[in-house]
């Protein structure tokens, strides 16, 4: 089973008094990096809430966004009385010095900065405990959609290879048309140049065994076979994430391809390689979206 990185989760509780949202998306990302907006009541536990999401979500882009609001009353107010001390003490010294009278003090003293402010809370480590449980929550909804995406992937991605490996089949009865061209070029190109009596024969065969040696692709042909098995055996193997491992079997299978087309000197074969690396350039694509 394949988990795309792309999805979204979000879950929410009424915990003391208190509505709790949480809603977090994710998108690809070839580390764990997460942005949060949090409550200042709860940023003491921002470590947490990585080292938490870290552990589930493993990999990706993350938001998350974890909203707290008082139910009932409002939250009430304080007053900063040292502060605003201050700030009259300023305020008279200002008014002395360039002869204002002092009114309506207090109406301009109240809306310093700081002054006054919501009361601060602290959360309880008992409610941190219910809060992180629904941050989990999230959390185990954005994986489960992460891998309904991961099963359109899924598909997809075994289409691509077997397309690829379809079209490595599609090679082999053009590989005994291939060497007869070959041939017959390389001798016309002779004859052309010195006259078809002084090509030796011997001579030629020799020297065509050795220039097929070096542009046969069979070893190139065992090994792509290989890595388009291995690919889908990793496709289904047990575990989550698997889209850097797909990723360096895809690097091996291009690897192959590029060599058996530049061994390929036939016009229908190197097609069929202009094929395959476009079904091949299509899985990265998909790759990159897998956990």
């Amino acid at each position: 089973m394949l988990y795309s990185m792309t999805g979204f989760g979000r879950a929410e509780a009424t915990i003391n008094g208190r509505q709790v949202v949480v809603e977090m998306k994710s998108l690809n990302g070839k580390q764990f990096d997460i942005v949060t907006k949090l409550p200042p009541i709860i940023r003491s536990y921002e470590l947490d809430i990585r080292n938490l999401l870290n552990s589930i979500l493993m990999r990706g882009t993350i938001d998350l966004t974890i909203a707290i609001k008082q139910e009932g009353a409002t939250k009430p107010m304080t007053v900063n009385t040292g502060l605003a001390v201050f700030y009259y003490q300023s305020m008279q010294q200002i008014a002395k010095e360039i002869g204002i009278p002092e009114e309506n003090v207090l109406s301009t003293l109240m809306r310093m900065p700081e002054v006054v402010a919501p009361e601060q809370d602290v959360i309880p480590e008992d409610e941190w405990l219910q809060i992180k449980q629904v941050i989990e929550q999230a959390a185990r909804g954005l994986m489960e959609h992460r891998k309904h995406e991961g099963e359109a992937l899924h598909k997809d991605l075994h289409n691509r290879i077997n397309r690829i490996e379809e079209l490595l089949q599609e090679i082999l009865p053009l590989e005994g048309q291939r060497t007869e061209k070959i041939r017959t070029r390389i001798m016309q190109s002779l004859q052309d140049m010195v006259g078809a009596d002084n090509v030796d024969p011997n001579r030629f065969e020799q020297e065509m065994i050795y220039y097929i040696e070096r542009i046969d692709f069979s070893e190139e042909k065992i090994r792509l076979k290989q890595h388009c098995q291995y690919f889908h055996t990793t496709v289904e193997k047990q575990g989550i994430s698997k889209g850097k491992v797909l990723g360096f079997i895809l690097q091996e299978v291009g690897r192959e391809i590029n060599t058996l087309g530049s061994k390929a000197n036939h016009a229908e074969i190197q097609q069929l390689v202009i094929n395959m690396k476009d079904e091949l350039e299509k899985a990265k694509e998909q790759v990159l979206n897998i956990l």
